[in-house]
């Protein structure tokens, strides 16, 4: 009996101590700031190859044309954030703050600072926390950055004045960024939300590249990395969900995803969609990958863009 005993309990550390191990493994793979190279090769971003990323149609080399300004801002958690502003050609209150996304960095975002820029806006792209110039050793996945989004939202009205109309535009993570934003207490300046192929939490997300990439369930792992996460982070994967935060907003929203999407499964736009009690669109882009959805059908991304913006911004 004591034998068994004392089977079972060195098979019970054995057990814990995998789990640990694996969860330390995993935040390390995802959470940590590093570079990812366990996406170079991910099928499910084959179809990924987007302007926001590679500069196609011109964003990136006109962004290198532009005068850009640098702006920094101090977290609430007292990290050195960075972003880039291009003023309209025309002085206007019209603003586009670009949210880019896992692994990119704010200048990254050329097509679509091009794109808000020739409408006539103002143009900010941070660089998140854990990305580009910005200080953080973990990535947020979107909620640490909502914060920090409200500060560059303050950052917009100091400069542009209270006439100030606001766009947030996110793409994939950044989608999940804006998403999240939108949950919290907003300046009335902010006017209108466009999410392209976010996530309905970091959970579920994580849990669903666990299962993709090493055939795991998400227990007992996932909540073992978000314990972790929550040590070294700052914050925990259950809380860092966008499908909470949206169901709590007063803000129109323009939901986008590709329906070949299969990084951030198509499936979770319906559940966030279905979710959101304010004005609403969805806009399914037929043949896109996860963060193609611009460059599949860039004619009529713009068009739904523009005519959702001309809704609510004047």
């Amino acid at each position: 009996m004591r034998k068994m005993v004392l089977l079972l309990v060195v098979f019970m550390v054995f057990v814990c101590v995998a789990i640990i191990l694996a969860s330390f493994y995993f935040y390390n793979v995802a959470v940590k700031r590093s570079t990812k190279d366990f996406l170079r090769d991910n099928e499910d971003l084959k179809q990924a190859t987007t302007p926001s990323s590679t500069g196609s149609m011109g964003g990136s080399e006109w962004l290198q044309r532009q005068s850009l300004e640098t702006w920094q801002i101090t977290s609430a958690d007292g990290l050195r954030l960075v972003g880039y502003y291009l003023p309209a050609p025309e002085t206007t209150g019209k603003t586009a703050i670009l949210a880019h996304g896992y692994t990119s960095h704010g200048k990254q975002m050329g097509s679509f600072a091009r794109f808000y820029h020739e409408m006539g806006y103002n143009v900010l792209m941070p660089d998140a926390r854990g990305h580009g110039e910005s200080g953080g050793n973990y990535i947020g996945f979107g909620w640490p950055e909502r914060k920090d989004y409200l500060l560059w939202i303050d950052q917009v009205v100091d400069r542009v004045g209270p006439e100030a109309q606001i766009v947030l535009h996110g793409i994939s993570m950044g989608g999940a960024t804006v998403m999240m934003v939108s949950g919290e207490e907003l300046t009335e300046q902010v006017k209108v939300i466009v999410e392209d192929c976010g996530y309905t939490s970091a959970y579920d997300e994580l849990a669903y590249q666990l299962k993709k990439m090493y055939n795991l369930s998400p227990f007992p792992i996932m909540p073992a990395t978000s314990v972790i996460t929550r040590w070294k982070a700052g914050y925990s994967l259950y809380e860092a969900s966008a499908l909470k935060q949206v169901k709590k907003t007063r803000l129109p929203i323009l939901f986008i995803h590709g329906e070949e999407d299969r990084f951030v499964p198509f499936e979770m736009v319906w559940e966030l969609y279905e979710a959101c009690p304010s004005e609403k669109e969805i806009y399914v882009v037929k043949g896109a990958g996860h963060g193609n959805a611009y460059g599949t059908d860039r004619a009529m991304y713009v068009q739904r863009v523009r005519d959702f913006l001309a809704r609510f911004i004047q």
